[in-house]
């Protein structure tokens, strides 16, 4: 007989056990899969081995000063405890807020600040930070000799800043800064005064739900498309608009290094408030009525506004309405005025693009964006600063003759890149970049940007603005190797300085000193963790400045090898394959977990580009698959499942024939080599990797056993597009219909464990999702299991949670794959 299970992890136990009626296997754990109704569920360890390497310490993570002569070191907290992810949360809009703070919920926070002087390598702590500190949003002042940053304690969030000559922290405000949504401080240019958003001082209590409804719920539609994704956490009725008011209103202030808070215009729901390079002006972004149970609070309708330092508004930019009704389709944005921000290289100019074909792609359209200015003191008409045929993806200033335009356009992967001339509007831009996006190994890199004393970012130039530093991760049919290069402007021809030899993976995290010729790189191997090093780039001598230590050294000795292969069909595939520690090919076949996620590709050639680097050093994560290597596993890590569709095919259209080629074409590469039993294969994903997971054991016998992590597995409640396709479920039922593992239950036929958050807020990933098809596998009695995670998102972030999942997965595949027995045995 096929058995079927369901736990929810530390429920009660009237929701935590269901056993199918009739079902006589019984698993040799007496928690798994055993009628085992008597005591309630609890939170499970996997072997030591793996939870040791779940509880390595984290490295710290690294902030470069603005003029490049301090690191500073974040240190970084293990997982948290589930009593810190079970705190009251709000779900509002799309955002997650904690009630008792009024910031973010499940943030991760720092625990340390230690200064390091890149000079002499000489560390200095950062002193007086508060008692368990839970750090987060740091800020380097522009002249780099302070440091902001909030401290997260119960009740609030307070306002913190360390001075850098004195390694001294003081508390600047008390607990009462709005971090609901956006940064809540950031930096002016005088060096001593920040732009918060603080929670009025006279909110009040949070309104109370009505025990008695005053009506019902009403929404209408009067012959207007209004297509959405599936969003999750939106509003729901009055109650949730009011709660949305109270949590996300604020009020913009300045506050002095003295504490001193002088309040800038009425308080408001405020998306964002930045102050302009000069210091004397502040763009304010305030989102109002009505709002959408359709769209998340990005679509709301919100007023740009420009104040002085008084809080008077020099200049209303644009007040947009409700952006519900945004076509379907890579590319669709609101029509109106989007995308705002201060031009970096100007005292005080604001940018936009606006859409020109009515933020269509499916409209016919020359000029699709235009990018438009407007400089204080903002009394005159907006100028147009340039038009372009595809999506505006941004710009990057200079100075006044230089600036960096991006556009995109998904149908055809294409990216291009225009210089263009500021103090001309409207003049003929110049290509630099024409290329696919797809294309790794034509990549040219990204420009290397620097920091002004105003406190923004510019492009970093030589040769009085005609040359670029560019760095880039260097894709090549040998792996990735980064690199950093001399871009001349005026020929277009790029001058190599400096490229990733092996056995290292090195790429340039700054350019230090363009005259000098140093820059700032990180660097690792196999078998070296990830540190920090000063290179001359002439010379090419080296200097190390961190010392981070290797965080598991059990998987030191791990075997590791980046593996080319072939699809039927001539695709190549790539895929990185690590060994038990110790182990070599030679001592196989082992057991073995597959673990992918599928992506869509509109050129073959592209997608059979080499991925990753040979000499990325070992290392797991909470969610990793290479936990299972010190269980006995071998491991083939991230191996690519492209799906093509070139020309005018869809990926979509072949989806289910080029994933079971690609699942075949990697087992069949594996048991050639020796590293892989046919027979004790399992394959495994998160996300859409979860959805790959279920359409494999549907459509294929390649594998003994299945792990499918947060998944959506039910087309039609995504009916509006999902991951890279476009087409709603009405243009192409036949395409959603095929790819829903749900619509081919009765297919399965090895063992499936589904592992799901009860409180997943990805677009398309409702917890039901996974309910509905472990329903559906009970129903056609599919050997599997299903797991729901209390308070968990998307991703698993609490300590329980995480080492509860690695018992469940080292169980199931222990039980189906390790010790099963050969193909057409008894299940």
């Amino acid at each position: 007989m096929l058995a079927c299970s369901t736990i929810a992890v530390g429920r009660r136990l009237s929701h935590s056990i269901v056993i199918l009626a009739g079902c006589l296997l019984w698993l040799t754990h007496p928690a798994f899969g055993q009628d085992d109704t008597a005591k309630p569920e609890r939170y499970r360890l996997p072997p030591e081995a793996i939870a040791n390497l779940i509880d390595a310490p984290p490295t710290p993570s690294v902030s470069l000063d603005p003029h490049r002569r301090w690191v500073l070191l974040l240190q970084r907290p293990s997982l948290p405890p589930i009593s810190e992810i079970a705190q009251p949360e709000m779900r509002l809009a799309g955002r997650r807020i904690n009630p008792r703070t009024n910031g973010r919920s499940r943030v991760s926070h720092y625990t340390g600040l230690t200064l390091e002087r890149i000079a002499d390598r000489s560390e200095r702590p950062i002193k007086g930070l508060p008692e368990e500190p839970r750090l987060g949003s740091v800020r380097w002042s522009p002249n780099g000799e302070r440091v902001a940053f909030t401290h997260t304690r119960e009740g609030g969030i307070e306002l913190w800043v360390a001075d850098v000559a004195t390694a001294q922290a003081k508390r600047i405000t008390g607990p009462r800064l709005n971090a609901a949504y956006g940064s809540p401080c950031e930096w002016v240019s005088d060096n001593r005064t920040l732009i918060c958003r603080l929670v009025p001082s006279d909110r009040g209590e949070a309104p109370e739900e009505p025990q008695v409804p005053s009506g019902p719920i009403l929404r209408e539609n009067i012959g207007k498309k209004a297509p959405a994704r599936t969003y999750q956490d939106l509003l729901k009725n009055a109650h949730d608009e009011d709660l949305f008011d109270y949590y996300l209103t604020s009020s913009v202030v300045k506050v002095t290094l003295e504490g001193e808070i002088t309040p800038l215009g009425k308080p408001g729901v405020i998306a964002g408030a930045e102050p302009a390079p000069n210091g004397k002006y502040i763009l304010v972004e305030t989102i109002h009525r009505p709002y959408s149970y359709l769209v998340p609070l990005h679509r709301f309708p919100r007023r740009v506004e420009v104040l002085d330092m008084t809080g008077r508004v020099a200049r209303e930019i644009a007040d947009l309405p409700l952006a519900e009704e945004v076509p379907i389709g890579f590319g669709a944005v609101p029509t109106g005025p989007r995308s705002f921000g201060w031009r970096a290289d100007a005292p005080a100019s604001v940018c936009w693009a606006e859409a020109q074909d009515g933020g269509d792609p499916r409209k016919e359209a020359e000029v699709r964006d235009r990018v438009y200015t407007l400089a204080a003191p903002f009394d005159g008409e907006p100028v147009a600063l340039v038009s372009i045929g595809m999506r505006y993806a941004g710009i990057m200033w200079g100075n006044e003759r230089l600036a960096l335009v991006s556009e995109w356009w998904w149908k055809n992967r294409k990216t291009r890149t225009w210089s263009i001339d500021p103090s001309r509007p409207g003049s003929e831009p110049t290509l630099l970049i024409d290329r696919s996006f797809e294309d790794r190994y034509n990549d040219p890199g990204r420009p290397i940007m620097t920091d002004t004393l105003s406190g923004t970012s510019v492009l970093l130039t030589a040769d009085a603005g005609n040359t670029l530093f560019l760095s880039g991760s260097g894709a090549s049919p040998e792996g990735d190797r980064p690199f950093l290069d001399r871009f001349d402007l005026r020929t277009k021809e790029h001058k190599r300085l400096w490229r990733s030899e092996a056995p290292y993976y090195e790429y340039a995290v700054d350019l230090l000193d363009p005259d000098k010729m140093t820059a700032l790189t990180r660097r690792e191997t196999k078998t070296d963790p990830p540190n920090y090093f000063v290179r001359d780039l002439v010379s090419g001598d080296i200097q190390q400045i961190t010392d981070f230590p290797h965080p598991a050294p059990q998987l030191t000795d791990v075997y590791k090898e980046m593996v080319r292969y072939e699809r039927a069909d001539g695709v190549k595939l790539t895929a990185t394959l690590y060994l038990p520690p110790g182990k070599k090919p030679e001592d196989g076949p082992w057991p073995m977990l597959v673990w992918a996620y599928p992506q869509e590709y509109k050129s073959a050639d592209a997608a059979g580009q080499m991925t990753d680097s040979p000499y990325r050093f070992v290392r797991t994560h909470s969610h990793s698959p290479l936990l299972w290597l010190v269980h006995g596993y071998a491991v083939l890590d991230d191996p690519t499942f492209p799906i093509v569709g070139e020309g005018d095919e869809e990926p979509n259209d072949t989806f289910i024939e080029q994933l079971v080629a690609g699942a075949k074409a990697a087992i069949d590469e594996m048991v050639r080599r020796g590293v892989a039993d046919p027979d004790r294969v399992a394959v495994g994903g998160h996300s859409y990797g979860a959805f790959m997971t279920a359409n494999l054991l549907a459509h294929s016998d390649l594998f003994r056993a299945g792990i499918a992590r947060s998944g959506a597995y039910n087309r039609t409640l995504t009916p509006f597009g999902f991951q890279a396709e476009e087409r709603t479920l009405w243009e192409a039922p036949d395409v959603y219909a095929a790819m829903s593992p749900f619509m081919h239950a009765e297919k399965v036929n090895e063992p499936i464990l589904l592992i799901h958050g009860e409180a997943d807020n990805n677009s398309g990933t409702y917890p039901m999702q996974s309910e509905r098809y472990y329903n559906a596998l009970k129903g056609h009695g599919a050997t599997c299991r299903l797991v729901m995670l209390p308070h968990e998102a998307h991703g698993y972030r609490s300590r329980e949670s995480v080492m509860h999942m690695a018992w469940e997965m080292t169980e199931w595949l222990d039980k189906y794959v390790k010790n099963a027995g050969p193909r057409g045995g008894t299940k």
